[in-house]
């Protein structure tokens, strides 16, 4: 496994489904990342298991 696994998520602002990736090899972090449909900042937050999966992915907007 490479360790990068792709998601699904709903745009917290606009609903709008994408696909984008996790770089699980990083271990847990917090990101922004632009919607590719409405360009607006979402933050990220990722937990990554023992096994280098996904455990926990939230999607919030930037100012909530």
């Amino acid at each position: 496994m490479n360790g990068i696994e792709p998601v699904r998520v709903d745009c917290p602002y606009c609903g709008e489904p994408f696909t984008t990736t996790v770089d699980c090899s990083a271990g847990d972090q917090d990101y922004v990342e632009d919607c590719p449909v409405c360009c607006r900042p979402i933050d990220f937050s990722v937990a990554i298991d023992a096994a280098g999966r996904i455990a926990s992915l939230r999607v919030r907007r930037d100012d909530e």
